[in-house]
């Protein structure tokens, strides 16, 4: 009889003494992600049954590999706990570095009189063989009332810049300066600000002047302007409101 109390009590303690214990382990597709970008967490734990994700900014999850999204810029300690059958338990992290969205502003404005444009369509193309061919569109917006649309999370490259408008476009400024469609190279997780000139092309007014060397002074104050105001809004660190308005690239 005391034999069998003996193997009753000593065959728990094996059976837990058999369990493995568990490795928490896990990879993340990117540690400097964008504010409102999907950010993958990738799941390779060993040895468990359950899990527990905590990203650091108030948000937790228990699916195997989540998609977190982190909505404010920052670095976040990501911990994630993993237990075992019995309850053992076991923990890894990793700080994620979060950064500004990488936004571009653009302002449709008529060239010569200089007002702007609302209920413009602003389409992005990646080369200018695409612009003139209206393919391979990056992304499209419309300006608000004020003549602006905001695009976010675009690669660090240069943009070829199409405006039309029922009475307006920058189909003609193309052939007088590449610059007037095209952006500089985008600066990430900063705020880029771009002009797209247009001419007016209703009803005759605005049209362009005969004197070219007129043409060309104007030319060197827009481009003067533009240097200005893109030094300036450099450093600019409204992006919220920016980005809450913007085109957003998957």
């Amino acid at each position: 009889m005391k034999k069998i109390v003996y193997l009753f009590v000593i065959l728990p303690v094996f059976i837990l003494a058999c369990e493995r214990t568990p490795e928490a382990h896990f990879t993340v597709d990117s540690s400097r992600p964008e504010v409102g970008r999907d950010v993958l967490f990738k799941n390779k734990s060993q040895n468990a049954v359950e899990y527990e994700w905590d990203f650091g900014d108030g948000f937790i999850s228990n699916e195997v590999n989540p998609v977190h999204i982190f909505t404010g810029t920052g670095s976040f300690e990501v911990i994630l706990t993993v237990y075992s059958g019995s309850g053992l338990s076991d923990r890894a992290s990793a700080w994620i570095d979060v950064k500004t969205p990488t936004l571009l502003e653009i302002e449709v404005v008529e060239y010569f009189d200089e007002y702007f444009v609302p209920g413009a369509s602003v389409r992005l193309y990646p080369t200018l063989p695409d612009w003139n061919d209206e393919r391979n569109m990056t992304s499209e917006g419309y300006t608000d009332s004020q003549g602006f649309v905001v695009f976010s999370h675009l690669g660090p490259y240069i943009h070829y810049v199409d405006v039309w408008e029922k009475d307006h476009n920058n189909y003609m400024l193309k052939d007088e300066d590449i610059n007037f469609i095209r952006t500089p190279e985008i600066m990430p997780n900063r705020i880029n600000r771009f002009v797209a000139w247009v001419d007016y092309t209703g009803n005759g007014k605005g049209s362009r002047s005969a004197d070219r060397s007129l043409i060309i002074r104007k030319l060197e104050r827009k481009a003067d302007d533009k240097a200005i105001k893109e030094s300036a809004s450099a450093a600019a660190d409204n992006w919220k409101d920016l980005y809450e308005r913007s085109i957003k690239l998957k």
